[in-house]
């Protein structure tokens, strides 16, 4: 009997050993000697989330999880039962003139991720029909980004040539427009080394493939040439550790005070086709919007003057402060001044008109551990819209106020303010005052100018 048990105790101990020396690197490498034949077979019963996880495991699973022929199994499985049998018939005829491998590798990968990305757009494009009768915007614009896993990256190119993509570190939604920002923590370079900036809308794929960057497309927004923007670059505001540093509309940078390094940047994007530009342009090129003009008039003599409706909304990065509109604004022939078409929202001298506002004007801000908040800072977006109830001029952009030397208004004792925005399509002039024994804002004036030859182009007319 002694013998028997001690040849199995050996076996035994034997066993023990072969197992001490498994491990997932050894259980992997038996397992890429498999056949190719077998290996796919097995691939064939995952997923397409499980199948886009397997391909970043090692080189071999990359190449057998973009098997044409798996993808194309797919592809056929999920959008045969939802396309129509004509159109069906027509693919499959396409399908067959060509052998599986003859496409490149990846190619039905590829396809099907596009195919799933058009169903999803085609199921939520229905909500940015819905307009709101205040902004003239789709109201669901905001939940068509999320649904739509829409985010945004920054490409930041040095003068050596270099060049980052960061990933976004957070963003704000507000009534008519996100804010993005994106923290410095010494991965952004200093101001004066930075080249180019790059702003693309990324349309993700959802699958459940955690700790993985999912499949998605670009879609190029903005490209910043620093050196042309430093020209007109202005300072709006800063605190005891940032300045604010505005390169253009829309767009500024918090540089640490009597230093290079950038502490963030931050983008303001207007919800006016942002669904479009987020997703539908390349990464080389943005998304080109078609011209769209109203119906030609030669009858009403102040044809492009009257009928237009204003939006306007005042937030930080962390609330809104203020939000009104304002309809059937107009000039008159006789009015237009300077090359500019005045439209008043609320007048000095009409106290009815002038409007509360809750809370401070500051721009808080945050970069890694650290925080602050700019005094006389704010964002501001509006939208103004033509007498059919289109968006005529979009803008989001922080803006700064500025202390008036004098008075603008007698009826009110404290200090007044200047909120002055300029662009090449118009301005925008918001005046405020300050009433102490309340500890509020009061916006007293606020004068929409657009310039004449937009006007002129938009409406045909020769003003």
């Amino acid at each position: 009997m002694a013998e028997p048990v001690t040849s199995r105790v050996r076996a035994m101990r034997r066993t023990s050993k072969r197992a001490d020396k498994s491990s997932p690197a050894s259980s992997q490498k038996f397992i890429e000697r498999l056949p190719s034949e077998i290996l796919i077979k097995i691939l064939s019963y995952l997923d397409a989330s499980a199948l886009f996880t397997i391909s970043h495991v090692s080189k071999i699973f990359y190449q057998l999880a973009n098997d044409n022929a798996l993808w194309k199994k797919m592809y056929t499985a999920r959008f045969c039962k939802v396309q129509k049998l004509k159109n069906m018939d027509e693919l499959l005829l396409k399908m067959a003139r060509v052998e599986v491998q003859d496409w490149g590798a990846g190619y039905w990968k590829w396809l099907y991720f596009r195919n799933v990305a058009e169903c999803d757009m085609k199921k939520w494009k229905r909500y940015l029909e819905l307009i709101s009768c205040h902004t003239g915007l789709p109201s669901q614009t905001e939940r068509v980004l999320r649904n739509l896993h829409v985010t945004w990256e920054l490409t930041v190119s040095d003068k050596s040539g270099h060049e980052r993509t960061h990933d976004l570190s957070w963003s704000l939604f507000s009534e008519t427009s996100v804010t993005l920002c994106w923290s410095g923590g010494g991965c952004l370079p200093d101001y004066q080394q930075i080249s180019t900036l790059q702003l693309h809308g990324v349309r993700r794929i959802a699958l459940n493939c955690p700790g993985l960057k999912k499949p998605g497309w670009r879609s190029l927004m903005a490209k910043l040439d620093m050196q042309t923007l430093t020209k007109n670059m202005r300072i709006i505001g800063r605190d005891r550790l940032v300045e604010l540093r505005l390169l253009q509309p829309g767009i500024i940078i918090g540089v640490w005070r009597d230093q290079c390094p950038v502490a963030f940047v931050m983008f303001t994007l207007h919800f006016h086709r942002l669904v479009e530009r987020s997703i539908q342009g390349s990464s080389a090129r943005p998304y080109m919007e078609a011209t769209v003009k109203p119906p030609f008039d030669d009858i009403d003599p102040e044809y492009g003057l009257h009928g237009y409706q204003l939006h306007i909304v005042l937030h930080d990065t962390r609330c809104e402060i203020m939000s009104g509109s304002f309809s059937q604004l107009f000039c008159r022939r006789t009015q237009i001044c300077d090359g500019l078409i005045l439209l008043t929202a609320i007048s000095r001298t009409d106290l009815s008109q002038h409007t509360p506002v809750s809370g401070n004007i500051t721009l808080p801000w945050t970069c890694e551990a650290l925080q602050g908040k700019v005094q006389n800072c704010c964002i501001m977006s509006l939208t103004l819209l033509d007498e059919f109830r289109k968006p005529f001029w979009c803008v989001s952009s922080p803006v700064s106020m500025t202390l008036e030397k004098t008075p603008v208004s007698y009826d009110y004792d404290g200090e007044h303010y200047l909120i002055h925005y300029q662009d090449s399509d118009g301005q925008v002039k918001m005046k405020l005052a300050w009433i102490k024994e309340q500890k509020q804002f009061f916006i007293i004036s606020l004068v929409v100018y657009v310039t004449v030859c937009k006007v002129n182009t938009y409406f045909c007319r020769e003003y």
